[in-house]
């Protein structure tokens, strides 16, 4: 079967577009002030920066630095000053997030291990809609996108989010909030080019329609270059998309209700080199392996807000989504319908319920390579949840008891329990430890698929019969596969120990059972019946769940601001995979254990050097990765921007400085062959009027 490709990284020195980076920079800062206000993530107070409001940990608006979960919060200045032009690499802030980049167009990001490309314990929203994937239980980063300028937050749960969100929020929760489009009134027109990001533009439109309704529009596009392999050749995996969509926001001030529709779409090519089994010397061959992405979605909801400060939410979507490429091709429809409803049930205790419905409705294009029976299905879910949080001590102790309840056409019934305990003794100081359980139930692909895994000539395998041919090996769905549980154990601790120091730590323990494995089905071999002459055996695996274990590590936070005008910010992740398995498995334990880094570091520098130019830099490291035989590396971003005047802006931002490519992940059997992730450098202008 297709081997682990091995990488060897060209050292090249730093491009001429990389070293203008620092002559721009002093450039700017040798020039006279101009227009530009001080940025607000410098011009903020320590305190005020860590009392970001969120609503992810309890379906609530809440204090981030009072929140009993291990919460991170992505800002839209942070988004701004990072640099980045998707929301994939804008997660690598986030501690306890494994983001790897694939290719051009692809990511494996997963939260506290078990990283993949179809990773599947993360549970991701656009402004309250799933974007979860049934098909694999995962997410498809390439279709998730939004005029970056127009987030107000990204939330970030890590550990378990079950007993509010559900099956699949397993080891974490992002919620991707954009703004209210009373935020975004006026035009914002966005371009840019560089060396890798070919061509980019926004154009969005904000305006009103009366006293109380708001509105805005958008389109965006670009154009991002392939990359290429360890020995130079071009991997022939460029992206290209466009994008459009609107939002409409009404309340009026003196009535309850306030209402809100959007909606997106989206068309683009994300092109990729697969490698699929062939029935010739050396048994693989890599085939270019173009794909369309395409797609929209419609999301209403109402509001309103009691006088006793109560609140009932009743929500919609539709969503739509198409992918085909040679292997496989995808059309998926979602209906989603939830209600929730909040109230203050005594002096001390708050009530949060809620009801949901899903139906979701597919239809597959089959290939010799990826197969599902049945090629089409339809599958309703069905939840309720409850919370009740208790304040056992005003200002001192609080206890939070829920549990989410779900019927899914798979398993049948779920229940997904959760105790949280929030103890804060001081204002600078706040103790936190949960007991959580959440399951992941299973995909479309571990239920209904089949896999040409591998072919190999059955000489070489020594338990079939001597003689010619070859052998088939083929991985297989299992209607019996089981949900995977975890029980999650976390405490943590937040301080700000100085008014320009504050740290946020969080420790967990992670106990899993029935994880997935590819054992030997019951009919291990068996005659191959594909019609192909050649092929005389089939080694037959199949979906199963004997696999457990435990995971265990911590995420320390640390937010300096050594001077007014100058912000730093750490993160660093440890992380240890302990696992067993109970069968024989076609992939083993250790594989897993490999695929996520041990040691993760972010350190980010935002300085403001004065009124009109800002100065962001970026460094990372990242632990090797066992599995896939790939190094430990270090990674330097750089943004340098120059507030022309109150309507004009121009940035240079420099990324992967340290390295001409590097490898960040890899595959193990059929699957995108993966691409050296090569230094870029791009530059912008941003206007709003």
């Amino acid at each position: 079967m297709a081997g682990i490709r091995s990488f060897h990284r060209k050292k090249r020195p730093l491009s001429r577009k990389a070293t203008t980076l620092a002559a721009l920079s002093m450039l700017m800062a040798a020039s006279q002030p101009c227009w530009a206000a001080r940025a607000n993530i410098t011009a903020l107070s320590l305190e005020e920066l860590l009392a970001v409001e969120i609503t992810s940990v309890s379906k609530k608006t809440e204090k981030a630095s009072e929140a009993a979960a291990a919460v991170f919060v992505v800002s839209q200045e942070d988004i701004k000053r990072s640099g980045a032009t998707s929301i994939p690499e804008i997660l690598r802030m986030v501690p306890g997030l494994q983001v790897a980049r694939i290719d051009a167009n692809k990511w494996a990001i997963t939260s506290r291990g078990f990283n993949a490309f179809s990773a599947n314990k993360l549970l991701v929203l656009m402004d309250g809609r799933t974007v979860y994937n049934p098909l694999f239980s995962g997410v498809l980063w390439n279709a998730q996108d939004t005029v970056l300028e127009d987030i107000e937050r990204i939330e970030v749960i890590r550990g378990p989010g079950a007993s509010l969100w559900g099956a699949n929020a397993v080891n974490g929760v992002i919620n991707i909030i954009t703004k209210h489009s009373a935020d975004t009134q006026g035009t914002l027109l966005t371009a840019g080019t560089g060396s890798e990001e070919k061509g980019f533009g926004t154009a969005r439109h904000g305006g009103k329609i009366n006293d109380h309704t708001t509105y805005r529009v958008y389109g965006k596009n670009f154009y991002r270059d392939d990359m290429a392999f360890a020995d130079g050749t071009k991997a022939d995996d460029d992206w290209y998309q466009w994008r459009g969509g609107f939002r409409v926001d009404s309340g009026a001030l003196e009535s309850p209700y306030t209402f809100t529709i959007q909606g997106d779409a989206y068309n683009g090519n994300a092109d990729a080199t697969t490698n699929i089994p062939a029935t010739s010397p050396p048994y693989t061959t890599d085939i270019s392996n173009p794909s369309n992405i395409r797609g929209g979605d419609l999301l209403t909801r109402l509001t309103k807000k009691g006088k006793d400060n109560s609140e009932m939410t009743l929500q919609a979507y539709y969503d739509l989504a198409r992918s085909n490429d040679r292997l496989l091709g995808d059309e998926r429809s979602t209906a989603d319908l939830e209600f929730q409803h909040r109230f203050q049930a005594t002096t001390k205790q708050e009530l949060t319920w809620g009801l949901g419905y899903r139906y979701t409705r597919d239809s597959l294009e089959n290939s010799q390579t990826f197969s599902f029976a049945p090629a089409s299905r339809t599958d309703m879910l069905l939840s309720a949840f409850v919370q009740d949080e208790i304040t056992l001590v005003d200002d001192l102790l609080r206890l939070t008891l829920g549990s989410k309840f779900e019927h899914n056409d798979f398993t049948g019934y779920e229940v997904q329990p959760n105790g949280r305990l929030l103890f804060t003794p001081h204002k600078h100081h706040t103790f936190w430890g949960a007991v959580s359980q959440a399951v992941r139930t299973p995909s479309q692909a571990e239920h209904d698929i089949r896999i040409s895994s591998a072919i190999a000539p059955s000489a070489a395998i020594p338990f079939l019969p001597p003689g010619p041919g070859l052998a088939e090996i083929v991985i297989n769905g299992n209607e019996d596969f089981k949900s995977e549980k975890l029980i999650a154990y976390e405490v943590g601790y937040r301080t700000q120990i100085h008014e320009a120091l504050a740290f946020d730590l969080t420790a967990f323990l992670n106990d899993y059972s029935r994880l997935r494995t590819t054992p030997a089905s019951a009919n291990f071999i068996t005659a191959n019946n594909s019609g192909d002459p050649a092929l005389f055996y089939q080694l037959n695996y199949e979906a199963g769940n004997t696999m457990e274990g435990n995971t265990y590590g911590f995420e320390l936070v640390a937010d300096a601001k050594p001077l007014d005008w100058w912000r730093l910010q750490l993160a660093y992740t440890y992380l240890r995979l302990d696992l067993q398995e109970t069968g024989q498995g076609l992939f083993a334990s250790e594989d897993a254990e490999g695929e996520s880094p041990r040691n993760q570091v972010s350190l980010r520098s935002m300085m403001n050097l004065r009124s009109d130019i800002t100065l962001d830099t970026w460094l990372r490291y990242v632990d090797n990765l066992p599995t896939y035989g790939i190094d430990n590396y270090v990674t330097l971003d750089a943004r340098v921007a120059w507030q022309v005047n109150p309507t004009v802006e121009l940035s240079l931002v420099g990324q992967n400085l340290l390295d001409n490519a590097q490898p960040e992940f890899g595959y193990l059997f059929i699957n995108t062959i993966p691409s050296e992730i090569e230094r870029s450098v791009y530059a912008q202008v941003r206007m709003t009027f």
